[in-house]
């Protein structure tokens, strides 16, 4: 797990950005958007929220060490842990936490009538290729037989240089783990080293040359930009060799300095030795630069890929589809409600027993506000290259709400941070847009707004941050 240009939807939630009040001074009148939105959303925006989720993420926190930018929910186990399968014994702290993880799984509650089978699982940490398959094994099993697994379901699992070889990465194979995420992060010595990564060039190196040897058909590789003392041509070196791996996608995540990591005492953001956000946006752009050039679609915010290679698990989260999430620290989203597990050993072994209990209930929300669910939507669709259609969300929350956020929408029309296409996906001039707005041209010569690539994901904190003002301002 990494932190993105927005908070990542798959570790937890992400906070609603405050918006500034000038900017929402573009709706004109005594219009109540959220008033609106309630009087004329549609009975049927509430059925996907309270659809079975056919996606599950499994949290499995084991690092060999924390790398100093990492405040996510890990096990530190050292870095002298076992990379083979052929190690004698388990490390209790795996086998123990496994266990917790499987009475979570059995204990917690499926309050649906029918259960369409899962159709991603993805299992993430923390390094999860440090459990032996044995052990990822048995939580499949279990999840086969708690919800059932279909027969084409995309089975990612993050793993780390260093931490498997061959015969363990064939071993996850034949379990049906069919998707890698490799963290790789720099292809700089100095940089794996400041970063406290437990890997080195030469993991790395052997990980992908495993990819490729076992044959591997959907593997992704994972950079972070902006990193303490990280030049331009440090960055391109490790897209031109990001390139070069030939992996089918690609996730490019700008480093986020967290409150209580050690980069969290040492650094300040902007400040020397990490890059300005000028810089920064210098690096965003050249990863678009590069990888688009080298005919990877930049699908979403932070991820691109070969035709047909999107990770079909994070488009549950784009799409706004309900998951569940099993785990130290992990999400739900389950019939309308999103809830997340205790962050600390403790709190999630107390949080377990209570659900064994029966103690605790998190099996939905028939009060879902409607507001949120419209902010949600927009704020993921935005994330995407597809961006929000128009039509849909007209339907679903009125077209007053609709008109208001292409108000909004204007001057970013004009500047081409945003872009409105029209159903054949054409990109609208300003004038069209204009003309379209004056008369009743959302969903028709209006379908779409997304932003632009990648100077309109570049501003996407503010632009998301407007529609929540329009919304419920």
């Amino acid at each position: 797990m990494l932190k993105s240009i927005l908070t990542p939807i798959f570790s937890t939630f992400p906070a609603k950005p405050r918006y500034r009040k000038l900017l929402c001074r573009a709706i004109s009148g005594n219009f109540n958007p959220i008033q609106t939105i309630r009087q004329n959303a549609a009975p049927n925006i509430f059925t996907t929220p309270q659809l079975p989720p056919t996606s599950v993420y499994i949290h499995l926190p084991f690092c060999r060490k924390r790398c100093h930018y990492c405040d996510f929910p890990v096990v530190a186990l050292g870095s002298n842990s076992p990379t083979q399968t052929n190690d004698n014994e388990d490390d209790p702290r795996i086998s123990n936490y496994i266990q917790l993880l499987c009475r979570e799984i059995n204990a917690s509650r499926v309050s649906f009538e029918s259960h369409s089978p899962l159709e991603t699982v993805f299992f993430g940490g923390g390094t999860p290729s440090l459990v032996p398959p044995r052990l990822v094994s048995s939580i499949l099993d279990l999840l086969k037989g708690k919800f059932g697994v279909t027969s084409d379901a995309e089975i990612s699992m993050e793993m780390d240089p260093g931490t498997f070889d061959f015969k363990k990465m064939e071993e996850f194979m034949e379990l049906g783990v069919n998707r890698v995420s490799l963290g790789v992060q720099a292809f700089q010595e100095q940089l794996l080293k400041a970063c406290g990564r437990a890997h080195g060039i030469d993991e790395v190196n052997e990980a992908i040359e495993i990819m490729k040897s076992c044959g591997v058909e959907n593997w992704s590789l994972d950079l972070i930009s902006s990193l303490p003392n990280q030049t331009p041509q440090m960055w391109e070196e490790s897209l031109k060799l990001t390139i070069e791996a030939q992996p089918n996608h690609v996730s490019v995540y700008d480093l986020q300095v967290e409150q209580g990591t050690k980069f969290g005492t040492l650094y300040t953001p902007g400040e020397f030795p990490l890059p300005t956000d000028v810089q920064s946006a210098d690096f965003y752009r050249t990863a678009s630069r590069m990888l688009s050039g080298a005919e990877y679609n930049h699908y979403e915010i932070s991820s691109y890929c070969q035709d047909g290679f999107e990770c079909k698990h994070n488009f549950t989260y784009w799409k706004n589809k309900p998951f569940y999430g099993f785990g130290l620290g992990s999400a739900s989203y389950v019939r309308g409600m999103r809830f997340s597990r205790p962050k600390k050993m403790g709190g999630y072994i107390n949080f377990v027993r209570s659900l064994e209990n029966g103690m605790v209930d998190y099996t939905g929300n028939t009060n879902i506000n409607v507001g949120d669910l419209a902010s949600d939507i927009v704020m993921l669709s935005l994330r995407t290259a597809a961006g929000l259609n128009l039509k849909s969300f007209r339907c679903a929350f009125g077209y007053s709400v609709v008109a208001s956020l292409c108000e909004a929408y204007k001057p970013f029309i004009e500047s081409g941070h945003v872009l409105c296409l029209n159903e054949q996906r054409r990109v609208v001039t300003a004038d069209e847009f204009n003309a379209s707005l004056n008369g009743d041209g959302i969903g028709g010569g209006l379908a779409y707004i997304r932003l632009s690539d990648p100077d309109g994901f570049l501003l996407s904190n503010e632009l998301i941050s407007i529609a929540f003002g329009v919304i419920a301002p």
